[in-house]
């Protein structure tokens, strides 16, 4: 059932409006959102993402190296590109055009997002499902970091509008691309690999580390309850498989 891909997609949408809409009117708090979202992206990754890539390779080796060049891919391109740009004000308004980039920037990562899903489905409803649920968190939190960004470099409110709409287009167009493209269980496992190692590097290196800069017990219960929450959810989807 591929094809509920597509649906589901249109969700990421709605939270990426969502995120965006937010991060124009309650920046102080933002934080304390994403906390929950880091939770749920590592909790997808490891439960599910990284365990059904090695049932599809055949080889848990090889699915770890996969992760692990993931996570140096999304590592790598999340500063060389500017995904999350961290640099000191004076720098990054140097850079006339570093707003668009970054903003384009996360919506080709919310593509692929968006095919993660649409690949997902290719091997189960269940998986399908729980990818969703990371991405739709995970772009709740990309739609606040585009508006939060392209107003850091211009505070242009039109601007970010514009880059937010995009940004939340994304992921639709890439679920209707991976649910319509066939591919082989090895190929898909292969992919898995690789996309468990982006949702790794997400959690440990952006959303996590941005959400406990200033810890509170808030932030700690809301991370642990993202990793449990999906924990339970993997769980009972096996034991009704």
């Amino acid at each position: 059932m591929t094809w509920l891909a597509i649906p589901l997609a249109g969700a990421t949408v709605l939270s990426t409006l969502l995120g965006g809409l937010l991060a124009l009117k309650l920046r102080a708090d933002v934080a304390t959102l994403i906390a929950l979202s880091g939770g749920v992206v590592v909790g997808v990754a490891l439960f599910d993402v990284l365990p059904e890539a090695v049932d599809n390779l055949g080889n848990a080796q090889h699915a770890g190296w996969l992760a692990g060049l993931g996570f140096l891919v999304f590592f790598v391109a999340a500063r060389a590109l500017v995904l999350h740009h961290r640099d000191d004000a004076e720098l990054v308004h140097a850079h006339h055009q570093v707003g668009a980039f970054g903003a384009a920037a996360l919506s080709v990562h919310s593509f692929i997002d968006g095919l993660g899903i649409g690949f997902a489905f290719h091997v189960s409803n269940a998986t399908g499902i729980l990818v969703f649920l990371a991405v739709v968190s995970h772009d709740f939190a990309d739609g606040l970091n585009t508006v939060s960004f392209v107003l850091r470099q211009s505070n242009d409110r039109t601007a970010a509008l514009r880059w937010l709409a995009l940004d939340a287009a994304a992921p639709l167009f890439g679920a209707i691309v991976g649910a319509s493209v066939g591919i082989s269980a090895h190929h898909l496992g292969a992919l898995l690999a690789v996309y468990a190692g982006f949702f790794l590097s997400m959690g440990a290196t952006d959303l996590l580390p941005e959400a406990h800069t200033h810890p509170s017990w808030t932030r700690i219960l809301l991370t642990v309850a993202g990793v449990a929450a999906t924990w339970g959810i993997v769980y009972a989807a096996t034991v009704a498989g």
